[in-house]
């Protein structure tokens, strides 16, 4: 399929003028591509020959349509650290259009093309870096198993764009099943456009939730599927460590969705109180915070919606986010460390390794990765002693990363007798646990050098190699095990803000 052959959908068009703004692209002076998702090229239907072409090189550095309709700008509110902002929306971000496909109906998004009414005075640009961190982030997010939009390409320029320093402009196209966020109900409740509110629940329900577009209790439905699945969403979030950055209600997803991806980080050393986001003074978004924001975020929600739903039924509503989250944490937790079966005590277990691991800064992802091979050594006769020490290898492996032996060989030891009651070899556990605990993560020293090589002389080695980790997180690639290391003490806490 080209992109004369694909299907449009004019879904949210049909909202009318409330909902968003026409605007036009600023196209970005001397673009050139760096980087083509294949896998979403495919998910869209669009063969690589369109988008390497100058049609395609023209429609995502904002100089023609994709679209007979032009691009819009969706309106929208949103608590900010707390704060209300009553007027949001795309300022740096447009819809090009909405495709029809065998997955369903997808957004594409483009962003950095220039400004918008929403722009609040801004330029409405996105840079290189922040550009690159979107593009690796999302996809390094959907291939670890973590609902997230996504992107399509990477469009790089000549374009100056001032922010802390002078820096270059770039587009990103992004895909998701919807841009709709918490703040887009916020934004119609508080301006009392209570209609509103109700013909964009109507939308999203007739999206999806098809089987409740009838139901007296659809709009309590709706409230129950955007709980569930953004509990869920986090819970998925805390097991991999990523930190989001900035859970303003405005960077919500209403489907439960990983979201804008400004200064996120992924977990380096296990720090429960990691912030990523340097602007975050408070730590109101902080790692371990995670969980009650969500929370806080869904009663703002819960309180849009107002109009459609009673106090008493949001209340039961949102009662259940939390023993969602907790439910899905343990279930992820138990097959991070090889548990197929559950027993009470795995709560503890976990959270004694975890707290082992804050005390002695072990990094979290290479712990749970060589965790995979841990072994019992029952299934070895005496006599195999090459496999006996190469095993005894692997547990010292493991056993270096800390350095308080004693807590560590006790937890071992208690980790060992919970394994014995699983009853599964060590070969097929390992292999099982290397499907879920990946090797590879967008570390943010990583992402950085792929930023300075692209910045300095249009070098995409390291974003073509990141990709390429980032796609396959969970094999071994041992050629590119520098990309699997944790970082130096001088490359931790890099400073990340929300600027784009």
């Amino acid at each position: 399929m080209s992109f004369e052959k694909l299907s449009f959908s004019n879904q949210f068009y049909e909202l009318g003028e409330s909902f968003f703004s026409v605007v036009q692209a600023t196209p970005l002076r001397d673009p050139f591509l760096l980087h083509i998702n294949s896998n979403v090229m495919a998910l869209l239907g669009i063969p690589m020959s369109d988008i390497e072409s100058r049609r395609g090189l023209d429609i995502f550095s904002g100089k023609s349509s994709l679209a007979d309709q032009p691009p819009l700008a969706m309106v929208y509110a949103g608590h900010q650290f707390g704060g209300y902002s009553p007027r949001l929306g795309d300022g740096r971000a447009m819809l090009l259009a909405q495709v029809n496909t065998d997955y369903g109906v997808l957004d594409i998004q483009l962003k950095g093309a220039g400004p918008t009414p929403y722009s609040r005075g801004a330029d409405g640009r996105a840079v290189l870096r922040s550009s690159i961190r979107e593009y690796l982030g999302s996809e390094a997010m959907h291939q670890l198993g973590v609902p997230s939009t996504r992107a399509l390409c990477l469009i790089g320029s000549e374009e100056p764009v001032m922010r802390e320093g002078i820096e270059t402009g770039a587009t990103v196209t992004r895909v998701a099943k919807t841009y709709i966020r918490f703040g887009h109900f916020e934004y119609f409740h508080y301006n009392g456009q209570h209609a509103e509110v109700k013909q964009l629940a109507d939308y999203v329900i007739k999206q999806f939730l098809p089987h409740a577009i009838n139901a007296v209790d659809k709009y309590n439905q709706l409230l129950l599927m955007t709980v569930t699945a953004t509990a869920k969403l986090i819970a998925k979030w805390q097991s991999i460590g990523f930190a989001h950055g900035v859970m303003n209600t405005d960077n919500m997803s209403i489907i439960g969705e990983t979201l804008d991806y400004g200064p996120y980080g992924f977990l380096d050393d296990y720090e429960p109180g990691f912030i990523c986001n340097h602007t975050d003074q408070t730590g109101r978004y902080a790692f371990d915070q995670q969980p009650s924001i969500g929370l806080w975020n869904l009663s703002a929600l819960a309180h849009a919606l107002s109009s459609l739903i009673s106090k008493d039924s949001t209340r039961e509503i949102l009662h259940q986010y939390e023993p969602i989250l907790v439910d899905t944490y343990a279930s992820l937790m138990r097959k991070k460390l090889g548990f197929i079966t559950e027993t009470k005590d795995d709560h503890k277990l976990c959270s004694g390794l975890l707290n082992l691991m804050a005390q002695d800064k072990v990094d979290y992802t290479v712990l749970f990765r060589r965790l995979c091979e841990f072994h019992t050594l029952d299934e070895l006769s005496l006599s195999d002693d090459m496999k006996k020490s190469a095993l005894i290898d692997n547990n010292s492996q493991i056993s270096e990363l800390f350095t308080q032996q004693d807590k560590w060989k006790t937890w071992a030891f208690d980790y060992k007798q919970r394994l014995k009651i699983e009853n599964s070899s060590d070969i097929i556990r390992c292999d099982k646990m290397k499907k879920i605990n990946p090797k590879f993560i967008a570390r943010n020293y990583l992402l950085q050098k792929a930023i300075e090589k692209a910045e300095t002389n249009k070098d995409k080695s390291d974003i073509d190699t990141l990709f390429m980790l980032l796609q396959t997180p969970f094999d071994e690639h041992p050629e590119f095990d520098d990309f699997a290391r944790p970082p130096k003490a001088s490359e931790k806490h890099l400073e990340i803000s929300c600027s784009s």
